[in-house]
């Protein structure tokens, strides 16, 4: 497989030890990644980077993670992009409001690799499994 080849998956969550494990875990499993750390630069990086996939932290600095949903919903390239949201917000209360608001999946942190991987499989119509 090529570095093009690779589907590229942009990782939104302000805690740099969850990005490094979901980096180390993604990349181990042959997909790229790139980063974003708050609501603002989740849609500048989804711009410039064009992720395949975008897993999703709803508690955010600078937009939460409904806001930037929302925002993609209105620019033509990302609105069709899956995102996968990964919070530790109570599922209760968010689960719903998260999958109306376009996420393909809610998965509670922490979050199990396992689960995570298949969700992102799924999302981007790979074999799981």
């Amino acid at each position: 497989m090529t570095e093009t080849d690779k589907k590229k998956i942009l990782i939104v969550d302000d805690d740099p030890d969850l990005r490094r494990g979901l980096n180390v875990r993604l990349r181990a499993n042959n997909y790229e990644t790139v980063f974003a750390t708050d609501g603002m630069s989740a849609i500048s990086v989804a711009q410039k980077e064009r992720p395949d996939l975008v897993v999703l932290d709803l508690g955010l600095p600078a937009g939460d993670g409904f806001t930037v949903m929302e925002r993609f919903k209105t620019i033509a390239p990302l609105s069709v992009v899956p995102i996968i949201v990964v919070s530790a917000r109570d599922p209760q209360v968010n689960r719903d409001r998260a999958l109306k608001a376009g996420a393909e999946t809610f998965l509670q942190k922490p979050v199990d690799n396992d689960e995570l991987l298949s969700a992102i499989r799924k999302a981007l119509g790979e074999p799981v499994g």
